[in-house]
């Protein structure tokens, strides 16, 4: 499990920004973002840059193991 546990932790991380993102944004802008993929893989980049900008801050602090 040791080395496995970094993979499911990242993939939990990016599954509920997904789920957050998806019931944040009404079903209309939805649609648009939908039918725009290079939008969408430019908010997927900027939704990663924050979460990892987040985790190395929190491993700097001390908050994460």
């Amino acid at each position: 499990m040791g080395d496995i546990a970094p993979i499911i932790r990242i993939s939990l991380r990016y599954i509920s920004g997904y789920l957050v993102f998806k019931s944040i944004i009404p079903p209309d802008i939805a649609d648009m973002l939908a039918n725009d993929p290079e939008l969408v893989a430019f908010f997927g980049v900027v939704v990663a840059s924050v979460v990892e900008f987040f985790y190395v801050l929190a491993k700097k602090f001390g908050w994460a193991k």
